[in-house]
């Protein structure tokens, strides 16, 4: 069944739209740290470290946010578009955990930076990390309509962790990041399969933000919550698809990845559960199916919503695709959501993938040692939610500004107004 159409996963009575992602861009900030470093330096159980199985987090700047991000990522799928495809983009739906407004959306200023079509709707989803699927679904909707045939949605996922909880080990994963897709009718990443969906929630006090400043929670209730979820999810999932089974149907696997070591435990848990597998075979499928998607993941760190299609992107780049390759994905958000549903990559996925640089990109980024990011951490606090006036000072971080964005037409932010944000492309 691995391959099977998304036909004849959703049952042939019925004809569907092809719609999903046609394309994918990733941008994680100018700066990274060690993970290894961090512990070090604030002398955390280095037995941790190797469950956490992660290798760097990216690091945001003062001259960077939410908006910064979510156009950076974007920008590059934009800039390949003809005037009359970039006109047809007639929806932006940002998805966010560090907000600038709580009435105006971060789609507001991103549509009004990438210079698109005032005949576009504007809005934004929020529900931890599982909000970027949630606008994901949405978007799936309003393309695979037909109300408007050939129209595109812009969905980005963009969040910088300003409140990172130092000495803690949740200072580790918390990253900076975007990730933007252009979902339409022409899914040269992904072709969603039509109707394979489960979904499971409840609420939940596991992790949340009460303050604009402040990510608390019981880690290990968020852990129980995520596994649950899969558990779940997939359950249900198997109830829309005739035949669906965790072990055969799916070529790969993309999980929303806080960690990389939890993605290892909850596919442990799974293969268990549904394939009553032994650990050799269990190594084994973990190896073959979902390592790649931590390709990028553990090179950046968790970015919340946007992190499972940082995910995706680690798979279609990383994996030995077929003609057309199932790809099974867990969404998770704490409080909770959750959802489980599939999608084919057709073999022209990478070279799709690559024209964004991705992994490049990340290469470019500066290595910062601990006291610098200390430094950085500081300036960032700077930087509340709710700053009425500032102008953004380079002077402390100029060598660093000048490594990452001379010259590479990125936006950053200069100054807030009364409240309204500037920016300017470097």
């Amino acid at each position: 069944m691995g391959n099977r159409n998304a036909e004849s996963l959703n049952g042939d009575h019925m004809h569907v739209a092809r719609v999903g992602i046609e394309a994918l861009n990733a941008y994680a900030g100018p700066l990274y740290v060690s993970v290894r470093d961090v512990f070090e330096a604030r002398g955390l159980d280095l037995t941790r470290f190797n469950n956490l199985a992660m290798d760097k987090k990216s690091v945001g700047l003062p001259c960077e946010d939410a908006v910064s991000y979510a156009v950076n990522a974007a920008k590059p799928i934009i800039d390949r578009l003809s005037p009359e495809e970039k006109a047809r983009i007639e929806t932006v739906i940002t998805v966010t955990e560090s907000p600038v407004d709580f009435g105006k959306s971060l789609s507001t200023y991103v549509h009004d930076l990438l210079g698109l079509h005032p005949n576009c709707r504007l809005m934004e989803i929020k529900q931890a990390c599982y909000a970027g699927t949630a606008a994901l679904q949405v978007a799936l909707g309003i393309v695979g309509s037909g109300f408007s045939p050939g129209g595109k949605v812009l969905v980005i996922c963009t969040d910088i962790a300003r409140a990172v909880a130092r000495d803690t080990y949740a200072e580790p994963t918390q990253a900076a990041g975007a990730v933007a897709m252009l979902v339409s009718d022409r899914p040269n990443l992904l072709e969603i399969d039509p109707g394979a969906s489960g979904r499971h929630s409840y609420e939940v006090m596991d992790v949340c933000r009460p303050l604009a400043e402040l990510e608390t929670g019981d880690p290990d209730l968020s852990l129980l919550s995520y596994l649950d979820c899969l558990e779940k999810s997939f359950q249900q999932y198997a109830t829309t698809v005739d035949g669906a089974d965790f072990r055969t149907t799916f070529d790969y696997f993309a999980f929303h990845t806080p960690f990389a070591g939890m993605v290892r435990g909850a596919h442990r848990r799974m293969m268990r559960k549904f394939a009553k597998a032994a650990p050799a075979e269990i190594e084994s499928d973990f190896t073959k199916r979902l390592a790649p998607s931590l390709t990028y993941c553990t090179e950046v760190g968790n970015i919340y919503a946007g992190t499972v299609f940082l995910a995706l992107a680690g798979v279609i780049h990383g994996a030995e695709l077929g003609a057309s390759s199932r790809v099974g994905m867990f969404s998770y958000g704490s409080g909770c959501s959750s959802e489980f549903f599939s999608g084919l990559i057709p073999g022209t996925a990478p070279s799709s993938l690559a024209q964004m640089n991705i992994g490049p990109e990340l290469d470019r980024r500066v290595r910062l040692d601990v006291a610098r990011y200390d430094q950085i951490l500081d300036l960032n606090a700077e930087w509340p939610f709710g700053v009425k006036d500032k102008v953004v000072d380079c002077g402390p971080f100029a060598d660093l500004h000048e490594q990452f964005f001379a010259g590479k037409g990125l936006l950053t932010l200069t100054a807030i107004k009364n409240y309204h944000r500037e920016y300017a492309f470097s």
